[in-house]
């Protein structure tokens, strides 16, 4: 199964709103990264936010062979910049069940800081996403448990962000940031962010491997099932995490715009 790589391919792959589901697909090597990455872009987004690197001591030996299986010199780092993915890694330390953040090549996160999160086993890490620890987390942590060198995983999923901003750190509060979008201007003023995401074991030193591609466009850019599937999903949220994602202050101006776009 193939995963795409731009938001109108994943979001008829992603979760819409109710229980959190890891919905893993398996893909190939050839499906795995972004193909032509746009290089220029990801250096200057490694430039211009140069906190996005993170490495501690046990990510070192990964990093290198990270890159040296990309046929890239470096590590963790040049890997990530030569790709259009971030790329975190994750590994168990000796007597613990859970892994931890143990390195971060990030120039494009959506609202998190990689040194908040340095570190932290995989629960602590996802704390903020409501319902995590009830409905997802053991599945997750068994999954990475059994993840095998060779096998590739990818996911998606979906941010209605105040920004078209491939780095989306957010600044403001929702009630704020969302203000100024009415239903006549939703189209413009929502961008629908989806991360594109892979899980990959590392063949020498079992660290795991985790890539985020990001992928931004303006709500109105989207074709009307997408439009309409996010009107749905918007709404349909858990309660706790559509507060943290500001699905209150721009819902009802996504609804109408997508009523209004089904009729045209």
């Amino acid at each position: 199964m193939t995963l795409g790589f731009s938001v109108d391919e994943l979001l008829p792959k992603a979760r819409g709103g109710g229980q959190l589901k890891m919905g893993l697909s398996k893909l190939s090597k050839e499906g795995w990264l972004q193909p032509n990455p746009d290089t220029a872009a990801r250096r200057e987004g490694f430039a211009d936010y140069p906190e996005g690197a993170q490495l501690t001591v046990e990510a070192l030996e990964p990093g290198e062979e990270l890159a040296e299986m990309l046929g890239i010199k470096g590590g963790l780092v040049e890997a990530a910049m030569a790709q259009h993915e971030d790329m975190c890694l994750l590994t168990q330390f000796d007597g613990e069940e859970h892994y931890r953040l143990i390195g971060t090549a990030v120039a494009w996160p959506s609202d998190w800081r990689p040194a908040d999160k340095m570190g932290l086993p995989l629960r602590a890490l996802h704390a903020p996403i409501a319902g995590y620890k009830e409905q997802l987390a053991s599945g997750v942590d068994h999954f990475m448990a059994r993840l095998q060198p060779g096998q590739i995983y990818g996911r998606c999923n979906w941010f209605i962000a105040p920004t078209v901003e491939k780095r989306w750190l957010a600044d403001k509060p929702a009630p704020i940031a969302f203000a100024h979008v009415t239903p006549e201007n939703a189209g413009e003023t929502l961008f629908v962010r989806s991360e594109r995401q892979t899980l990959r074991r590392l063949p020498k030193t079992g660290a795991i491997l985790f890539t985020i591609g990001i992928y931004v466009e303006p709500l109105g850019a989207l074709n009307k099932a997408n439009i309409a599937r996010l009107a749905v999903a918007a709404q349909t949220l858990l309660a706790n995490e559509g507060d943290r994602r500001g699905a209150p202050h721009y819902a009802a101006s996504l609804s109408a715009f997508a009523a209004r776009k089904d009729q045209i």
